[in-house]
């Protein structure tokens, strides 16, 4: 069973979380903006650092000047190793649960605040696939190859004096370290709630950015009920296409040639550039300079968190819809963790557990009403029920998926059932269960330090792993 100290932040969180619903059902708005928000005034934001001080760096891009859509964009250290380096040792083993919890309590006190939680037994079953094997225990290597202060090209490009850009900066967008898998996240919330760079959140990308050793894009979608379905869902397919799009986009600036000098670490653009630098109407560059420097979309992998998961196989099913349209973005498996399905017949789990802990079935049902629009209101609409007939493309085009339940969430049943579905036309879809979990076990602000959200971050780097090696399935079960 969950801690006492659980229970009693279960019993405040489902209060408050109620009484925002109730709020929000009482002030909607009268008239739709597609801008919309993407963040609560309640969330504790995190800023971004676009430094490696504790091994991740970030920053944030509004990537649609018609609405409010932005991501977070979390690059490894790791990525800085040459390219030489790379090829010659193996994949990045994952760290030791001990070494991370030493090397993020060192730098975020974000982290150290949550360092007195209750531990939680790190018990978990696995269906579909035998029991995963431990992780090798070398420690990450670190260093600062190709960091500089450089001036950041998307940000200042002009003929006036030189400005000094305080945070990473690829100084050759062809050479400068390595290429690593980029991965699409989408944070929970109840459709209502939740951010991108929440504290919470940004703890958790940082980790999987580590333990995975890839590019993280938390995607800031907009939130109801200003935005009802499917604004949500589009910005998750928006998202993967503006992926795409900065590709092409960072080859084209290739063949044109970089037009960039560097003095002194700082990194100069000549009287020229802007006619061998493809720019925007203001001048700006149109490529995000991490990802042409670090990003592999050819090694594309979503992960949803909570009602983020439903978002990420839409856009799976997206992108199997677009097939080569998408070219070079290529999304090789999808992580479901804890999805926020639903159904008009109640599974098991649900009937049981319906009133148990931070989200029970009745203020999700509310969460749906604010999320879809009044007409199409239904518990078995596509967006909420994985097992309805005719969601999509068939099942068995769909990508590798791992799902992750808790033992004590009344939407679990519904979770493996899916995955069920999809191992039945033999797509790779195991299910990791985790003993005496709640909803958000490993994604909760007060959950995050627990021994169960460690374990779940490395067991989900291991899977996500055989589908992102350059050289095969190197880590398996």
């Amino acid at each position: 069973m969950p801690s006492v100290a659980v229970k009693l932040y279960s019993v405040f969180f489902k209060f408050l979380l109620k009484h925002r619903l109730q709020n929000r059902i009482q002030t909607q708005p009268e008239e739709l903006n597609p801008f919309g928000v993407t963040s609560r005034p309640e969330e504790t934001i995190a800023s971004p650092n676009p430094l490696f001080d504790d091994g991740v760096a970030t920053k944030d891009i509004h990537i649609d000047p018609f609405t409010s859509l932005s991501i977070r964009i979390f690059l490894p250290e790791s990525a800085l190793n040459p390219p030489e380096t790379a090829s010659k040792s193996r994949v990045t083993a994952t760290p030791k649960r001990s070494d991370l919890n030493q090397g993020s309590n060192r730098t975020d006190p974000a982290l150290q605040s949550l360092n007195n939680l209750p531990a939680t037994p790190s018990r978990r079953n696995s269906y579909g696939n035998p029991t995963l094997s431990n992780l090798a225990k070398s420690e990450q290597r670190r260093n600062s190859y190709g960091c500089s202060n450089d001036i950041e090209s998307m940000n200042l490009m002009s003929n006036a004096g030189v400005g000094v850009y305080r945070g990473y900066s690829p100084a050759n967008l062809t050479k400068n370290g390595r290429k690593l898998p980029v991965m699409l996240q989408f944070h929970g919330g109840g459709w209502v709630s939740g951010s991108n760079d929440s504290v919470a959140n940004d703890i958790f990308c940082r980790r999987i950015a580590k333990l995975c050793d890839v590019v993280v894009l938390a995607v800031g979608y907009r939130l109801a009920p200003e935005n009802r379905y499917p604004a949500a869902f589009e910005d998750g397919l928006k998202v993967l296409n503006w992926l795409g799009k900065q590709a092409n986009l960072a080859e084209c600036s290739k063949s044109m040639g970089g037009g960039r000098s560097t003095l002194g670490g700082v990194t100069e653009f000549k009287k020229a550039d802007s006619h061998r630098h493809i720019v925007d109407t203001f001048g700006a560059s149109m490529v995000e300079p991490w990802l042409a420097a670090h990003g592999d979309p050819t090694r594309c992998v979503l992960l949803g968190v909570s009602c983020g998961a439903n978002i990420a196989d839409y856009v799976a099913r997206k992108a199997v819809e677009a097939g080569k349209l998408l070219d070079p973005v290529k999304v090789v498996a999808q992580v479901l963790m804890y999805p926020f399905f639903i159904g008009n017949v109640p599974t098991h789990s649900e009937i049981r557990l319906a009133n148990s802990y931070f989200y029970d079935k009745a203020m999700c049902i509310l969460a749906w009403k604010l999320f879809l629009p009044e007409e199409e209101f239904s518990l078995d609409h596509p967006a909420a029920n994985p097992l309805i007939p005719d969601r999509g493309p068939p099942v068995k085009l769909m990508p590798p998926t791992l799902t992750v339940v808790a033992e004590h969430d009344w939407m679990r049943d519904r979770a493996i059932a899916y995955s069920e579905e999809l191992r039945k036309v033999n797509v790779d879809a195991p299910v990791l269960e985790y003993k005496d979990a709640v909803h958000e076990f490993a994604t909760l602000d007060m959950l995050l330090k627990t021994p169960q959200a460690q374990a779940c971050a490395e067991d989900i780097a291991i899977w996500v792993k055989k589908y992102i090696s350059l050289r095969g399935h190197e880590f398996s079960y």
